[in-house]
């Protein structure tokens, strides 16, 4: 008989405990392992969307990365910047992304040796579709949560991101 599969939340307690044992904290342990579990399940199901949609993370970096932009466009250095890769590296992936359909390049007005980039109509149809699909998934991994629930983490986790820079130079 195979062994019996355990559930996520018996796998959380176990690698808790396992860290605590080690000498972790509890509340801290309790909490990393947490937030790395749910990224976990996140990003796999990330994976499947992006594969259904035809695009690699890295593009999806590039999609995302010019729809919080709003309505700036972003230099290729600064998209390589922005998703952490090599400019040239950035160069051959908005080749792609052109091709499809997905960005436009086009000179730089105030400075003609620089091209800007931006997404097109349907770059940004790709993202409002993207965003929508996601959304029901993330609703439905914190379902568990009433609204005041969801605003109490939102509101802690919040806090934890304000902190993340008080330690960089």
């Amino acid at each position: 008989m195979p062994p019996r599969r355990r559930s996520v939340a018996q796998r959380h307690r176990d690698a808790v405990a396992a860290y605590v044992a080690a000498g972790g904290e509890e509340s801290v342990q309790r909490v990393i392992t947490a937030l790395y579990g749910v990224t976990k399940k996140l990003d796999q199901w990330y994976a499947r969307q992006l594969a259904d949609l035809d695009l690699t993370q890295g593009e999806w970096a590039v999609v995302a990365a010019l729809a919080l932009a709003g309505d700036a466009c972003l230099t290729p250095s600064q998209l390589a910047e922005h998703t952490s890769v090599a400019p040239s590296s950035m160069t051959h992936r908005l080749d792609k992304m052109t091709e499809r359909g997905l960005v436009q390049r086009h000179p730089d007005p105030d400075n003609r040796t620089r091209t800007l980039v931006s997404l097109t109509a349907d770059g940004r149809e790709l993202f409002t579709e993207s965003i929508r699909e996601s959304d029901v998934v993330e609703s439905d991994v914190l379902r568990g949560l009433d609204v005041d629930e969801r605003t109490e983490l939102a509101r802690l986790l919040e806090a934890v991101i304000a902190r993340l820079d008080d330690g960089e130079d």
